[in-house]
């Protein structure tokens, strides 16, 4: 015992540190991988009495190999928590016939499926993302706020949410309709009119309300047309920065997206004037152009550039049409919120060219530009691995190519194969038919060996 005492005490301290995490490790991998279950075909029949938080993955898919220090993450996180989500994971290449019942089109995909429903996650591929899709979505769809406090703590918890005002009215069964429709998306809430602040002054009831920008809006139906496009229109802030998968997301609001692309990490004065100048926008016009536009900005024009197939000068200001991939910029450089108007007018009354689109030449085009983007980032990551991949086959092409083209037939083998094939007399024939041809007729000699053995016997 003194021996082991007096041997660990000379180790050094960092050694120590290193051999306790090791086995730190060793000791908690087992309860973390634990927090998430292996799904087989005996899940389907199992599964109704949980919620559960699903990964649809294939073992080669790269994306789901990312996902799975995420996912281990995820299932430790919601169990330590308390939370009645059940986390699992389940190869959809071995159970094929069970992912297609539950819509799986591609992996990773991730499902909260509670009872009937299923619903899919769209967001980013967080730990925290996932947890607060998850606790959203397993929970009620409408959600009670009983008192003012409890409506004052939702508000500054979240930055956008609707919220019914009212008592039982078919507008309140639309709207929980809604809401288990796109809870997917954001909160819903519901409170009678004592636990609102006095700041909030509804012109009738019952309402149903977003808060958003530090503001609120009333549904109309007469002009906001039907409750769940309404939701789908305003579950995001009027403006917002705005990447690829935002960019994604905005899509399905079926809003033009207005985006000021700026450089964020060194601001030009032009960037953050332009920047600026959209904001007013979207904060002073929104009477004007909320219904038809979502506003923002973007860091850079790397997506942009390969979203257009066209270089995006920095700063610079243009609207995409997600739906049909067409796209609108300013004939000339906005410089003040009179222009930005003027250009948000024209697009909207069509007098402003656009470009792009989805035609069969743009897709064309974009066939063309992905390949040529594939193969600039291969040759830029790894310029020894783009000659092999692309050198290698182009030689043996090539290689093919010459062979053909200096390919000559052997008259000797098609001679050869042409005597084989005659008799002994066409043989004959044909050596005496060469022979005239040469310029002569055959000597006496060779007439005489042509001469049959009777022949010979009477001369």
């Amino acid at each position: 015992m003194l021996f082991f005492f007096f041997f660990f005490s000379s180790f050094p301290r960092a050694v120590m540190a290193l051999l306790t995490a090791v086995f730190s490790c060793l000791l908690l991998s087992p309860l973390l991988v634990a927090h998430v279950q292996d799904l087989d075909d005996m899940f389907k029949e199992n599964r109704m009495d949980d919620v559960w938080l699903v990964d649809f993955y294939a073992p080669w898919c790269g994306y789901c190999k990312k996902l799975e220090p995420v996912w281990q993450e995820v299932g430790a996180e919601l169990t330590h928590s308390g939370s009645p989500v059940r986390v699992g994971k389940m190869d959809a290449t071995a159970y094929s016939g069970m992912a297609s019942e539950f819509g799986v089109r591609g992996y990773p995909t991730i499902k909260l499926l509670k009872g009937e429903l299923a619903y899919n996650y769209k967001g980013p591929r967080t730990k925290d993302d996932i947890i607060e899709f998850a606790n959203r979505v397993a929970g009620p769809a409408v959600r009670s706020l009983p008192s003012r406090q409890m409506f004052e703590h939702v508000l500054k918890r979240h930055s956008v949410l609707f919220l019914y005002v009212g008592g039982e009215s078919p507008l309140k069964e639309k709207y929980i309709e809604v809401a288990a429709e796109l809870i997917v998306y954001t909160y819903f809430f519901s409170a009678s009119e004592d636990a609102l602040t006095e700041s909030v002054a509804l012109p009738e009831l019952p309402a149903v309300v977003v808060f958003k920008d530090g503001n609120y809006f009333t549904y109309d139906e007469y002009e906001d047309g039907s409750l769940s496009s309404w939701v789908n229109r305003e579950r995001f802030q009027s403006y917002l920065p705005i990447d690829g998968f935002t960019l994604y997301e905005l899509g399905e609001t079926g809003k033009l997206v207005a985006i000021a692309v700026t450089a964020e990490k060194d601001p030009t004065e032009k960037s953050i004037r332009l920047k600026g100048l959209i904001q007013r926008v979207a904060a002073e016009h929104r009477d004007q152009f909320n219904r038809d536009f979502q506003f923002g900005h973007m860091d850079g024009n790397d997506y942009i550039n390969s979203l257009i197939m066209s270089e995006v000068p920095v700063p610079s200001l243009l609207v995409l049409n997600t739906s049909n991939e067409q796209y609108f910029v300013p004939e000339e450089p906005v410089e003040s919120l009179e222009q930005m108007l003027m250009f948000f007018t024209s697009v909207l009354d069509g007098s402003a060219p656009a470009y792009g689109g989805d035609g069969i030449f743009q897709r064309i085009k974009r066939v063309a530009f992905d390949a040529r983007s594939t193969i600039m980032s291969v040759f830029r990551s790894s310029p020894l691995l783009g000659c092999f991949l692309f050198g290698l086959p182009l030689g043996v092409i090539s290689l093919m190519c010459y062979g053909i083209c200096t390919a000559e037939s052997d008259d000797g083998s098609e001679d050869a194969l042409k005597r084989e094939a005659l008799t002994d007399e066409e043989e004959e024939e044909e050596e005496e038919e060469e022979q005239r041809l040469a310029g002569g007729a055959p000597d006496t000699q060779d007439l005489g060996e042509l001469k049959n053995p009777s022949e010979k016997k009477v001369d």
